[in-house]
């Protein structure tokens, strides 16, 4: 029972850390160019819809994927013509592209599909599945062992797979390539960087291409592998979540893995304490269950935000003074 218990623990945490980790990549590496991006939780609920509708009309699964991909990019070049080309406000930018996203997909989902906003089931061929099936069998019967493996560690989609590979793959390309340097550059002093002959634009596009790849992976995550379908307002907070590991993490990608670790553990903590009777206290109100991530996140970032140093150049505009 104990074994099962903390099977499905760790495997609860990885699934709902996954999307976390994704869209706390995307913001690092948009903030690392000096672009604040509060527009994660809009981005991923617009690539969710995205996913989801194009699924369900197409009933094919790379087009669900790209269809996620562009609309997150495209929604982080919207926001790199406003903030990196015509130097608008990179925080009421993003709050608009969190405000656009979750009206037009309630409303075009409404429109499409007469559900009140939800999008019908998606055909069970397009759902990610484990990954690793033969390997799920073959270590199943293991004593003790076993179903930790099996539940907490095998039984994923590959997008969580890939959520947590990528960790290393961010902190080579940021610390260990020329890009990445150059990235990190142009977050802490562009006017250097333009004066070394290197386009402060180019990068933050770049970047923001990036940025809006991985929260497109993120979006697609949340109905492709997590849900059946896609409900008005389902990331439920997650990009601001994401957003508070990458603050928490001190704009790391380390350090974010943690933070995510930590959100995704307090989420499936929550969820197992739904109708649990304590000593004392007795039944833990579901009201109280599900705000605790949310009200941890504040703890959180209340009693570190402080040691968190911010790229200097994050949320200056930056204008090329050549042209």
């Amino acid at each position: 029972m104990d074994e099962v218990f903390w099977g499905s623990m760790i495997g609860s945490t990885l699934r709902v850390a996954a999307p976390l980790m994704l869209c706390a990549l995307a913001g690092l590496l948009s903030e690392r160019s000096g672009v604040v991006d509060i527009g994660l939780e809009g981005k991923m609920l617009a690539a969710a819809f995205a996913a989801a509708a194009t699924g369900v009309a197409t009933g094919s699964l790379p087009l669900a994927f790209l269809a996620a991909l562009g609309v997150a990019v495209a929604l982080s070049g919207l926001h790199g013509v406003a903030c990196v080309s015509h130097a608008g406000n990179q925080v009421v930018t993003g709050v608009a592209i969190n405000i656009m996203a979750a009206g037009l997909t309630a409303v075009l989902g409404a429109a499409w599909f007469k559900q009140g906003g939800q999008t019908p089931p998606i055909p069970d061929g397009l759902r990610l599945g484990t990954w690793w099936p033969g390997l799920v069998d073959a270590t199943r019967d293991i004593p003790f062992v076993g179903p930790v493996l099996v539940q907490g560690f095998l039984s994923h989609s590959v997008l969580v797979y890939l959520a947590f590979a990528l960790v290393p793959a961010v902190w080579w390309l940021l610390w260990r390539s020329r890009f990445g340097l150059r990235l990190r550059a142009v977050g802490e002093n562009p006017a250097m960087v333009e004066a070394a002959g290197v386009s402060v634009q180019r990068m933050r596009y770049t970047a923001l291409g990036l940025n809006g790849v991985l929260c497109g992976l993120a979006g697609a995550y949340l109905v492709l592998a997590q849900s059946a379908s896609f409900v008005p307002h389902m990331t439920a907070g997650r990009g601001f979540m994401a957003l508070a590991a990458l603050i928490f993490g001190k704009w790391h990608p380390v350090g974010a893995f943690w933070a995510c670790l930590l959100f995704g553990f307090l989420d499936a903590a929550a969820i197992r304490l739904q109708g649990v009777v304590l000593p004392v206290i007795g039944e833990v109100p579901v009201q109280v269950v599900q705000a605790m991530p949310y009200v941890l996140t504040v703890v959180l970032l209340a009693g570190f935000i402080g040691k968190a140093v911010a790229p200097k150049a994050l949320g200056i505009p930056y204008t090329n003074e050549r042209g």
